[in-house]
């Protein structure tokens, strides 16, 4: 199924991970946004993901190489969010308590969740369906089963809210 995928789509989801990336490095580092951007842009961080089972590949490494990046969509991902981030975080505190309440999740969650809920509301041109399953499956490759059931439902929540 993947080989159908076009380079344009895979370039576009490895920009959403590479965002939720640089906007938790910017968070959890204090760097400034610019910097993080060009680390990106130019290949210096990210491009890489490590691989849980490394005895389960050929080569036995521990990290795969990423393809490249849709670098103005991940730059308008990670600039939109830092820049809207108050609001954002306003947003998701509308929908999110308890257990799931924003200031009690981790930093990554938080990355996460800022980015999908930015590109919900500052995207025309991308189905909805599609921008939750990216985030979704974003999720589980960083946690658990119930995160990313959790994410799936608020970000449909958020969806109807935003997108009618």
């Amino acid at each position: 199924m993947s080989k159908f995928i076009s380079a344009k789509i895979k370039m576009k989801s490895s920009a959403r991970l590479a965002a939720v990336q640089a906007n938790y490095m910017i968070a959890v580092g204090q760097l400034p946004v610019d910097e993080v951007i060009e680390d990106f842009v130019q290949g210096k961080i990210g491009r890489v993901a490590i691989i849980e089972e490394p005895e389960k590949q050929d080569n036995n490494e521990s990290f795969v190489e990423l393809g490249p990046i849709d670098t103005e969509y991940f730059t308008k991902l990670v600039r939109g969010t830092q820049s809207h981030k108050e609001d954002l975080e306003k947003s998701l505190n509308r929908f999110l308590h308890g257990q799931w309440a924003y200031e009690k999740m981790n930093t990554m969650m938080q990355s996460l969740l800022l980015s999908a809920v930015y590109e919900l509301s500052a995207t025309n041109d991308v189905d909805t369906k599609v921008i939750i399953q990216e985030y979704v499956d974003l999720a589980y490759a960083f946690f658990n089963k119930n995160e990313p059931k959790m994410v799936n439902a608020l970000l449909d929540q958020i969806a109807h809210a935003i997108r009618g």
